[in-house]
């Protein structure tokens, strides 16, 4: 584990894109799509973050409230690792607003300092996670972008989570 999230007692996922693959092409909630599909290494990662901390999805999504969600995470059997679950539907606030991330923290009961963010969009995750005070892990599958000068940390690949935290 690294120094810098000693602290850490909740881990907040994104949705798509992070955990299971998004189509932007797609109209009705991921929930409804014939086919589904999970980020490569999500299920190990899951399982073992889940055996050290509170674990939370939160999702902009704008066609899926929160149960929409959780039936998508349901069809891929990753649901289970999850204690909360968080839409900007259900919220009223969308990221990357710092009140997304610090009512989710207010509401669960963890500090924004105890808490890391993980995600793929730069703007939508990390900045307004950063200016909230949580730490953040910018997951960055593809290498595409080079200038994330304010994510604590970039990953490749999901189980290097296992590494970092």
């Amino acid at each position: 584990m690294n120094d810098r999230f000693l602290d850490i007692k909740l881990v907040i996922f994104d949705w798509g894109n992070t955990l299971m693959r998004d189509d932007p092409q797609q109209q009705e909630p991921m929930y409804m799509w014939d086919k589904v599909e999970l980020i490569p290494e999500a299920i190990e990662t899951l399982e073992y973050l889940s055996k050290k901390y509170l674990m939370c999805v939160a999702t902009n999504a704008g066609v899926s409230d929160t149960q929409a969600m959780i039936k998508a995470l349901e069809r891929v059997n990753i649901a289970r690792y999850f204690q909360y679950f968080f839409s900007s539907i259900d919220l009223g606030v969308n990221k990357p607003l710092p009140a997304f991330f610090e009512k989710i923290c207010h509401e669960i009961g963890i500090l924004p300092s105890q808490t890391v963010m993980i995600g793929n969009s730069y703007e939508k995750d990390i900045i307004g996670a950063k200016q909230a005070g949580l730490y953040t892990i910018f997951f960055d599958e593809w290498g595409k972008t080079n200038l994330n000068p304010n994510a604590d940390r970039v990953i490749h690949h999901l189980n290097e989570l296992m590494r970092l935290l």
